[in-house]
């Protein structure tokens, strides 16, 4: 896609670019004469920053599996406001019980066309609650589709209050144009040597419509590597796209959210079906020991 779901501005407290000043030291006599420097040891490898097949991921250390009477608001937080970031968007995201709920131990996030027109929905997110780096992340969830409907499951570098969009890094997981509900999108956004938005991703053009079913998205996040599964099957790996700096083997937080129109999928039209939900049954962090 050629636009963030995350305006410059980020609507979620991370809006604003902090500089870091940088204080010199003077020399005032001191006597200390500093002793030999010691050459720095190996790296200490991070956890899971091997790459390993899909299966080899068997520790769950985190999860929701939204069996709960309501949304976890220590794993969850909500986005609220209108416009979609830059995206001409149509919703407006709540943190009303109308548009993300949770029900049979499923979060429903939906979006609702009122008698008036308005469109409300629901953007969730985990930043400053959860955040991720090596490992593979699952959601198991059943999309909706139509015309200007727009589901994605996705993460943002947890930096992005320090390193604004794009050079804090994007993962999309999983993006459906609701009129094509058959093309699983997946795409990373980043910033490029040259200091501008970059991004490399593929779509993957599926025998059914994703919205007729649950399906597993999962991303595995190793160090410099980054691979993409549909329900178990591997479809994409990406490196770093020419990304300059590599954000990838950062922090990041997970975002689900369904907008509505703007410029991914266009505007509903008179074929657009509301309430559109998406539901999902589980998200959950693998490691491997």
């Amino acid at each position: 896609m050629m636009f963030s779901r995350f305006h410059l501005k980020p609507r979620h407290g991370a809006g604003l670019l902090l500089a870091l000043n940088l204080l010199a030291c003077t020399d005032k006599g001191s006597s200390f004469t500093p002793g030999p420097v010691t050459p720095p040891g190996p790296a200490t490898p991070v956890t899971n920053e091997d790459a390993r097949a899909y299966t080899d991921y068997t520790d769950l250390v985190w999860s929701d599996e939204f069996d709960g009477a309501a949304l976890d608001q220590s794993k969850w937080k909500y986005d609220l406001g209108a416009g979609g970031w830059g995206n001409n968007e149509l919703q407006t995201y709540t943190n009303s019980t109308d548009n993300a709920y949770l029900s049979g131990g499923n979060l429903y996030i939906k979006a609702s066309r009122s008698s008036s027109g308005s469109i409300t929905s629901a953007r969730i997110l985990t930043s400053g609650k959860k955040d991720f780096q090596y490992g593979r992340i699952d959601i198991r969830a059943q999309v909706p589709k139509g015309k200007g409907i727009w589901p994605a499951i996705w993460m943002l570098g947890s930096d992005i209050g320090q390193n604004p969009w794009p050079k804090c890094g994007e993962i999309d997981i999983m993006e459906l144009r609701g009129s094509k509900p058959r093309e699983l999108l997946s795409t990373m956004h980043f910033q490029t040597a040259q200091g501008t938005h970059g991004q490399q991703g593929t779509t993957q053009l599926q025998p059914a419509d994703l919205s007729d079913a649950f399906h597993i998205y999962s991303v595995v996040r190793s160090k410099d590597q980054l691979r993409f599964f549909l329900d178990g099957q591997q479809y994409y790996t990406f490196g770093n796209g020419g990304a300059s700096p590599n954000p990838f083997n950062n922090l990041f937080f997970v975002i689900l959210n369904v907008a509505v129109g703007g410029n991914f999928d266009g505007n509903p039209d008179a074929s657009t079906v509301f309430p559109q939900q998406m539901v999902v049954d589980y998200v959950r962090q693998y490691q491997y020991k």
